[in-house]
């Protein structure tokens, strides 16, 4: 582990700057529950998969900044995955959406262990909060019977 990656994992390991990522984790998951209700023309199916689009994407900026190449092709190959994912799910199943947003935010945490990305702090477990929480709501919408076609 380099001295940068130390100093950062320090630094996101303090109780005082965990909680605040927890909360707006939380806070900016609930918004994007409720993105399908800004976007009432498309079907809810869609909207949470561009969603997971946007979320995966976000990490190519990041990889971009970190300037590695192998960091680049490793990041776009992953969102590629997501983007695939996000596409069936706008027709199959929703569970897939719930896939996508788990699996997104266990890319979070093994990106918060492994610093792979660099420069990237506290992004990854605000990140996992958030997509967490778009996964267990996606989970009631289904328990409860919402129609996502």
């Amino acid at each position: 582990m380099t001295k940068a990656q130390a100093a950062t994992a320090s630094f996101v390991s303090q109780p005082a700057i965990r909680a605040p990522m927890v909360v707006w984790g939380i806070a900016i998951g609930l918004l994007q529950v409720a993105t399908p209700l800004l976007f009432w023309w498309l079907d809810s199916a869609t909207v949470y998969a561009l969603g997971l689009i946007v979320i995966a994407a976000i990490y190519v900026g990041f990889a971009v900044a970190d300037g590695r190449p192998k960091v680049i092709a490793v990041e776009c190959s992953v969102t590629f995955a997501f983007v695939v994912v996000a596409a069936a799910a706008i027709t199959g199943s929703p569970w897939l959406l719930v896939a996508g947003m788990a699996g997104h935010g266990l890319k979070d945490l093994w990106q918060h262990r492994s610093h792979f990305v660099a420069n990237t702090r506290w992004w990854p477990p605000f990140c996992m909060v958030v997509d967490w929480v778009v996964a267990a709501f996606i989970v009631g919408e289904i328990a409860a019977g919402m129609n996502f076609g």
